[in-house]
């Protein structure tokens, strides 16, 4: 199946009082068309930093490296003009940020945050733009949708407020949608509604996903592709099948392990201990590797070069590499 999107040693740096902050460290990965992908990792692995460098919104202190290269459907979005961003956003590509209530903008009801995307890309009326905007909202399973089009986002709950972003999110029907953690800080009821919604919302119009999670266990059921950064850097990647069966990096395995399980009883759930890296002053090897209980002398002074395992299953880890030269 086809890519629509090609990342391409991707580096993204932000300067700061404490010093160059390398967010992004030189990833490259692909979507495949049509297809969910999650990136997962813990807080500060740059999952954010990629998903907003993707959408063209990488702001000062912050600066992609000029060797850097996304590609959208074979075309460098990077090389955009501000007009060609404007008409991609939305359109093409869209986002949907992890915290609603700072999102949405508090001085206009939902109707017409909704309603302004329409107008300003479709050139429609105002009517026909309110129409599709209950639409939206309807097809988010907002109940009482033409009410709730004039109300403000203080009126809504977390969870409708999340529902409310994805409506003015998917108003376009962009190609490809990116859902930056979408079900942070709600119950897990409402965080379950949401996905099988989003899933629901893939499926009926052909749409391709990146679903971005600190959390394995939301994305077994929806992802078909898992990327798992670590400290800026992918450090394995694969189909859901791979990485919930055949993890190959430590650190893939203690996220599993972080995981609970209803078919394992008993038993405590791991952590991991240590904490990640000041990414001011990167480690030049495998940034796991003081908390890995697996690393070897190699670990701490070289970053490893990628190892196919199987088609589609990429992993970077001088275990692996060493079971590889072994073969």
């Amino acid at each position: 199946m086809s890519e629509i999107l090609q990342v391409k040693n991707l580096s993204v740096e932000f300067d700061t009082y404490a010093g160059r902050i390398q967010a992004v460290r030189g990833i490259s990965f692909g979507i495949r068309e049509k297809k969910v992908t999650a990136i997962v990792g813990e807080s500060g692995c740059g999952k954010s930093v990629t998903s907003k460098a993707i959408m063209g919104l990488i702001q000062k202190p912050g600066k992609i490296a000029p060797e850097s290269r996304i590609l959208f459907r074979g075309e460098d979005i990077l090389r955009y003009t501000e007009k060609q961003w404007e008409s991609f956003r939305g359109q093409k590509c869209s986002i949907v940020f992890q915290d609603a209530l700072t999102a949405l903008n508090p001085t206009m009801n939902i109707g017409r945050q909704i309603t302004e995307k329409i107008r300003v890309h479709r050139k429609t009326g105002k009517k026909e733009a309110w129409q599709e905007g209950i639409h939206m909202l309807e097809q988010v399973r907002i109940p009482h949708a033409a009410m709730r089009m004039k109300q403000y986002p203080h009126e809504f709950s977390g969870g409708m407020r999340q529902r409310a972003m994805i409506a003015i999110a998917l108003t376009l029907h962009p190609e490809l949608l990116i859902a930056d953690e979408p079900t942070t800080a709600l119950d897990v009821t409402i965080q379950a509604d949401i996905l099988d919604m989003m899933k629901e919302i893939q499926r009926s119009q052909g749409m391709t996903i990146i679903l971005i999670t600190h959390d394995l266990g939301i994305v077994a059921d929806l992802a078909q592709d898992i990327i798992v950064m670590y400290a800026g850097k992918v450090v394995e990647k694969g189909s859901a099948e791979d990485i919930f069966y055949h993890p190959a990096h430590p650190y893939t395995e203690a996220l599993l392990r972080a995981v609970p399980r209803l078919d394992v009883s008993g038993g405590r759930l791991e952590t991991i201990e240590g904490a990640p890296p000041n990414m001011a002053d990167p480690p030049s090897g495998c940034p796991f590797a003081d908390r890995c209980k697996k690393k070897l002398p190699v670990c701490a002074k070289r970053f490893p070069e990628e190892t196919d395992l199987t088609k589609g299953h990429h992993v970077c880890c001088w275990l692996q590499k060493e079971k590889d030269d072994d073969r």
